[in-house]
């Protein structure tokens, strides 16, 4: 009988050097989604394109989003390793070039490639995680990881400012050069996989048209109350063709032989509840951080600094809770540690949306907090039950198709948040530079928030009772710094 190695994780275990690794390379993503932003100006002045400087997220997002299922049906097929090197040689590629941009549209090519690198390094990273560490294990290892994303709240922004204020916004892309190599040294040396290498038939075909039409589901989201009105023949024209495409490609994985996105992630109760919850976490985390820091700024004109910080309580309330959750769903089981989770989550979101009208930068900070102490209880334990309840072969799919149900509820969140704020702000004159205005706009996305969250609550009802963490001396521990083989067919 296997017993759980909690004491062996930390920096100074066996697994240590991977889990550093494993580290860096979740910062490449995690700092490379907030430095960028405090530099638009600088880059702007310097290349042009003010229009179409949105596309530097909007690209990165659509490149990220629908690459996940890709690289995470390949490392099931051919190992964790060979395909994080991958994302992280293309993220070091696409940073370069950024660094190098010499226009807009160019700046805007360069950071797809950087999105595709960023598409297949959170992925499996999370991945590989749940590949070396026992389930007891791997709540702490999650926290570890969500760390990271803490202290690239308040080192992204800080950096892009730096570099902003010193006119070298190309600094911004460089700075990722020495991040890659070393995360991509780390893993080399430390982390080892033993695979079955069998011939594998790849699903082009399925492939080709997810990413074709998630690419234009994500884009008719992003851009809808923006680029073009929702009712716009554009707007109906590209979701139509995205909905026809996403049917074929669902018609085409019932035929493949090895499907890209096999049915059974969504025939699965547990994976298609833990799918759902992962879509509503995102919704409820890019609501709050696309609207938290224009509502404390327009409603009070605080500095970015104080509106940044507030926002930055949701980072450091989620790895704080993330971590210790192992210790209650070994104990209470998956389903009740995410109840508490969400409902902790939607207290959070009450208190944001209550005392939205009488804005507090403390409050926020305080309610963004609580928020993120729920998202830590919900997130983590989901996405351990649903990589424990799969095999070697499985698990990149099923991390896979979480995270990108986070990346798609992101999305269409942000999307349904900006449609609701821009209804408002179109009834006002000078809106956006209102306080009133910012302040009734806000609190109507807080509530929407709070709605998301709710709907959340009952993805959470529905996942099986009978799910439970594992005793603590049944975990499935697997050598330090390897994955586990693939199971026999």
């Amino acid at each position: 009988m296997m017993t759980t190695r909690a004491e062996g994780v930390g920096f100074r275990s066996e697994r240590g050097p991977v889990l550093i690794a494993l580290m860096l390379s979740t910062g490449l993503v995690a700092i490379d989604s907030t430095i960028v932003a405090t530099a638009v100006p600088s880059i702007v002045r310097d290349v042009g394109g003010f229009s179409s400087f949105p596309w530097l997220f909007s690209a990165y997002m659509l490149a990220q989003a629908v690459s996940v299922p890709i690289y995470a049906k390949l490392s099931d097929m051919a190992g964790r390793k060979p395909i994080i090197l991958t994302g992280i040689g293309l993220f070091l590629l696409g940073s370069i070039l950024c660094g190098l941009a010499w226009s807009m549209p160019a700046l805007i090519a360069f950071r797809v490639v950087q999105g595709l690198g960023a598409g297949a390094v959170l992925p499996v990273s999370i991945t590989i995680a749940g590949d070396i560490y026992s389930v007891a294990e791997r709540a702490k290892v999650q926290g570890y990881l969500a760390s990271v994303w803490a202290v690239s709240s308040v080192v992204g922004p800080t950096l892009g400012g730096v570099f902003s204020s010193l006119g070298i916004w190309r600094g911004i892309f460089l700075v990722n050069v020495p991040l890659c190599l070393l995360a991509g040294w780390m893993l080399v040396r430390a982390f080892h996989e033993d695979i079955e290498r069998t011939k594998h038939r790849v699903d082009y075909l399925g492939a080709g048209l997810l990413t074709f039409s998630l690419s234009l589901i994500l884009l008719g989201a992003l851009e809808g109350g923006q680029g073009w009105a929702w009712d716009s023949p554009t707007s109906i024209a590209v979701f139509a063709v995205g909905a026809v495409g996403l049917a074929i490609f669902l018609l085409v994985e019932r035929r493949a032989a090895e499907p890209v996105l096999p049915p059974w992630v969504l025939s699965r109760r547990l994976l298609a509840t833990t799918t759902f919850i992962s879509f509503g976490v995102g919704a409820v985390i890019l609501g709050l951080t696309s609207y938290v820091p224009t509502f404390l700024q327009g409603a009070l004109a605080t500095s970015p600094v104080i509106a940044g910080l507030s926002l930055a309580a949701l980072t450091i309330g989620w790895p704080i809770s993330a971590s210790q959750s192992g210790r209650l769903y070994l104990r209470i089981g998956f389903r009740a540690t995410a109840m508490i989770g969400i409902l902790v989550t939607v207290i959070g979101s009450v208190v944001l949306a209550l005392t939205a009208y009488t804005p507090n930068p403390v409050l926020v900070a305080a309610s963004c907090f609580i928020v993120g102490l729920g998202l830590g209880l919900v997130a983590t334990p989901t996405l351990i039950a649903a990589q424990s309840s799969v095999e070697w072969n499985e698990r990149g799919v099923v991390t896979g198709t979480n995270l990108f149900a986070r990346s798609i509820g992101s999305a269409l969140g942000v999307a349904v948040f900006g449609a609701v704020a821009n209804a408002i702000y179109a009834g006002s004159p000078n809106s956006h530079t209102d306080p009133q205005t910012v302040v009734t706009a806000s609190a109507a996305v807080f509530l929407a928030v709070l709605f998301a969250a709710v709907l959340t609550v009952a993805a959470v009802l529905a996942m099986p009772s009978a799910v439970r963490g594992p005793a603590p001396d049944k975990a499935d521990a697997h050598a330090p710094g390897r994955s586990a083989p693939p199971a026999e067919p």
